[in-house]
């Protein structure tokens, strides 16, 4: 497929499943063998899994994916966004704050007939965590 076309299917990605948490579109966006390389292992492989994902990110409370850059190149889609919501559900064990967070990501999406294949993201989640007030800030007791 053409870069544009590519680029065309994360950002729908991005805004109807990420965004909107529309789970409806998602076997039509990625592949049924999807491999989600920054999941935890026994959520990693299939589409089961990754509306798994999708699902928890929505049970923690609002977010939002604000798409800074997108490249193409290929079979692959880099995009750096901007992540940004309100923890109002738990992280695994630990509970609500009702506090805000905004931090980077980086995704690189691997496309295969027209969708998802395989992700890998880079993650801030050690400055979403303070800003959780989860871990505490250098020189903060």
């Amino acid at each position: 497929m053409p870069a544009q076309d590519n680029k065309a299917v994360i950002r729908r990605l991005i805004d109807e499943v990420y965004n909107e948490g529309n789970l409806d579109v998602v076997d039509e966006l990625v592949a049924p063998e999807v491999f989600n390389h920054p999941a935890v292992p026994e959520h990693q492989h299939g589409i089961a899994s990754f509306k798994h994902v999708i699902e928890w990110i929505h049970d923690i409370g609002p977010t939002h994916y604000a798409i800074d850059d997108i490249m193409a190149e290929g079979d692959k889609v880099a995009v750096r966004m901007t992540v940004s919501g309100t923890q109002t559900g738990p992280i695994r064990d630990i509970p609500p704050t009702g506090k805000s967070f905004s931090v980077d990501y980086v995704h690189w999406f691997r496309l295969a007939d027209a969708k998802v294949a395989e992700l890998w993201a880079v993650r801030d989640d050690l400055t979403r965590l303070q800003q959780l007030g989860l871990i505490a800030m250098p020189g903060e007791s």
